[in-house]
């Protein structure tokens, strides 16, 4: 792998795990806003 397939694969990568992470964190709240609502009733 050359020096530049090995920063695009990185840089792809990076982008992935952000993207992942969002995700993750928009099940998080999501959760968290489903269970304060139903405990407000």
């Amino acid at each position: 792998m050359t020096p530049d397939e090995q920063t695009e694969f990185t840089r792809r990568r990076k982008a992935r795990n952000i993207v992942v992470g969002l995700v993750l964190g928009g099940f998080v709240l999501l959760f968290y806003l489903i269970t304060i609502v139903r405990m407000t009733d």
